[in-house]
């Protein structure tokens, strides 16, 4: 099995691979270019972004400056939208739904490193999956840790270190992220 295969797989592996090495100096060059580009060249910012995610939807919005590590394991639905310095770790599967509205300085981290100081030292480390789904806004300097998946329509609060699920339908905030209250039906 491959670094990448290991990797992708959620399995210990090191990044300190050459084909991981030559994958992540790809999307940098992409980032690079896209982060230079005037705001209003619209459509030059969507084919770098359409040639560097998994997919996309139809509509969508990222402002600049924007950060990854491959790319690739990047999907975003319709209508999504990112502000300033939206940085996403994506060794492995970002999947985030439909009307996702991601305030600015907001990170996603899919990976960890090895807790065995020779390991970690070695380059060893493990990804997680993150799934944000639909109707989901996200406040401003949150942190979303690997493996966690954010529940439809839910709100989480500026600040906010997620390192868990948070369930549909609701508003959480904080450090670490937790449940403040439900959203009443009549407001969804």
């Amino acid at each position: 099995m491959t670094e990448k295969e290991k990797m992708l797989s959620g399995a210990y592996y090191t990044y300190i691979d050459a084909e991981l090495d030559a994958e992540r100096d790809i999307a940098e060059d992409l980032v690079t270019d896209y982060n230079r580009l005037h705001p209003k060249e619209e459509a030059a910012r969507a084919t770098i972004i359409r040639k560097l995610f998994g997919s996309t939807g139809e509509k969508f919005s990222i402002k600049q400056p924007f950060y990854c590590d491959y790319g690739y394991n990047i999907h975003v639905g319709e209508n999504f939208f990112s502000n300033f310095n939206f940085t996403v770790l994506d060794e492995a599967e970002v999947r985030i739904g439909d009307n996702v509205l991601i305030a600015p300085n907001v990170s996603i981290y899919t990976v960890n490193h090895a807790t065995n100081i020779e390991q970690r030292n070695a380059g060893i480390e493990y990804a997680k999956p993150v799934h944000i789904e639909n109707n989901v806004w996200i406040g401003g300097n949150t942190v979303t840790l690997q493996g966690v998946t954010i529940g439809a329509n839910s709100i989480i609060g500026a600040g906010s270190v997620v390192t868990k699920s948070i369930p549909a339908n609701v508003i959480a905030a904080g450090n670490p992220c937790r449940v403040i209250k439900a959203i009443p039906e009549n407001e969804l």
